[in-house]
């Protein structure tokens, strides 16, 4: 179960659709491959298989877990570079340790987001606490990439701790659905985080049987992932399941229903709801780098290895291995 839950019957309720708004029609659905990230811990690639202008200006997003670690099994990333977009990791459930070359850094937990503009260039480093290590435990969450603007590209590293407490929380209008708003605006209610891409992101439970159905910024893309659960979405009622990413057409509205019968140990929809304002500027992406050219990935590539991206702090964070595991 998601860590943010609340009294849907208490919350600000997303005003019903009205004649004049067109309802965003399902343009293409995908199922993301399984994959192993860092030093091996699983992905699903929810971005598989998708062209890159439908997903501008997002670049890249992996569902981490979900999984129930047994002691010592927890992995994450070692230390790594990053320029020319923003990362977004987001925790659903359990825990991450973040520390970056720019003094940011902190724990990530059940429900908290880490929103890191690499912009000209930052080193970091993202791992499971020691303690969740030891002792294994539930581990369920995202890395989105968002791309920034050639203006923005070199812009100074930044680091924003959202906590889980400060999501912005709405209601579907028959409080069968609950709405956490990270980032951007929902039916004139604002999410916590700043952005330099213009964007959205929520994170939506549905109940069995219920309908999410909310205004969309009708200049912006706009993408339904599923994160755990079965449904349907669209005006046509597209069925869309767990690991499966609906990229929707031009409109003012998104829909999305869960089924009436889930698994017992899904309980609900879960889905991750994602647009923006495309860039619609040549990317070049290679590992690490999201630049615009060729050219620019190798300038990153050599700043890197020369040490223009900042040190790794004295004392800094490492991988935790388990009691009695050799580090390798």
């Amino acid at each position: 179960m998601p860590a943010i839950t609340a009294d849907t019957l208490t919350l600000p309720r997303i005003t019903a659709a009205t004649p004049d708004q067109a309802e965003r029609p399902v343009r293409s659905i995908t199922t993301g491959p399984r994959g192993i990230e860092g030093e091996g811990f699983p992905v699903v690639r929810a971005f598989a298989g998708v062209s890159a202008a439908d997903l501008d200006p997002f670049v890249h997003l992996d569902q981490m877990g979900e999984v129930d670690y047994e002691p010592g099994e927890p992995r994450g990333t070692d230390w790594h570079p990053h320029r020319g977009f923003e990362t977004v990791t987001y925790m659903i459930d359990g825990q991450f340790a973040h520390q970056d070359s720019h003094g940011g850094g902190g724990l990530i937990g059940d429900g908290a987001t880490q929103w890191m503009t690499a912009g000209s260039g930052i080193l970091h480093i993202e791992t499971p606490p020691a303690e969740l290590v030891e002792s294994g435990g539930l581990f369920h969450g995202l890395q989105l990439w968002v791309n920034l603007p050639r203006a923005d590209k070199f812009a100074a590293p930044r680091y924003q701790s959202i906590e889980a407490e400060q999501a912005g929380l709405l209601s579907s209008a028959d409080g069968g659905a609950l709405l956490r708003l990270i980032a951007g605006d929902v039916d004139g209610h604002r999410g916590p985080g700043v952005t330099h891409t213009p964007i959205t992101v929520a994170h939506a439970t549905v109940q069995p049987g219920a309908r999410l159905n909310l205004p969309w910024d009708r200049s912006f893309n706009a993408l339904v992932y599923v994160l755990s659960g079965r449904g349907s979405v669209g005006p046509d009622g597209h069925p869309i399941e767990q690991g499966q990413l609906a990229v929707l057409g031009a409109g003012d509205r998104i829909t999305v229903d869960a089924a009436a019968t889930q698994d017992a140990n899904r309980p609900a929809l879960e889905v991750l709801l994602l647009g923006g304002k495309p860039i619609r500027e040549r990317v070049f992406h290679y590992g690490p780098f999201v630049m615009n050219t060729k050219a620019e990935v190798i300038e990153a590539l050599e700043d890197y290895q020369a040490g223009r991206f900042g040190a790794i702090p004295a004392g800094a964070l490492r991988p935790h291995r388990a009691t009695g595991q050799r580090s390798g």
